[in-house]
């Protein structure tokens, strides 16, 4: 597979099912910085040209985001959408839709070693 910041949506499906298929089949959304992308639910791709706000976000900064979209086809749903980072710059933006609610988030968060953990506050507890 040769993954370029114009990859098509069609061209980048096989990594997205493979990521797909990594997050016990939670959907996937997956875009190239300059073509739309993938949205995969339930082993199908559901468009191949697709792009959501959270998505774009990630284009434009380079920043991981954990956050609900307020419009959108995953308005008000959980999504954590991380760059593809390469030399020249973001290649692309892929993001889970944690459609558990929360749940997912919360057991990644659970099952982390205590060395990997940050204190929540500056009195240095945990929660």
């Amino acid at each position: 597979m040769n993954l370029t910041k114009s990859s098509t949506g069609d061209e980048i499906t096989p990594l997205a099912m493979a990521i797909h298929e990594l997050v016990n089949r939670l959907p996937i959304t997956m875009r190239t910085k300059n073509s739309k992308g993938v949205r995969i639910e339930e082993g199908k791709v559901i468009d191949n040209n697709y792009t959501g706000p959270i998505l774009e976000k990630v284009l434009k900064d380079g920043k991981i985001y954990n956050e609900a979209p307020m419009e959108g086809s995953y308005k008000g749903i959980p999504i954590l959408a991380v760059p593809l980072i390469e030399n020249d710059g973001i290649t692309a933006a892929i993001g889970v839709i944690d459609t558990t609610q929360g749940i997912y988030s919360d057991i990644m968060q659970m099952t982390k070693r205590p060395e990997q953990i940050k204190p929540n506050n500056s009195k240095g507890e945990f929660y």
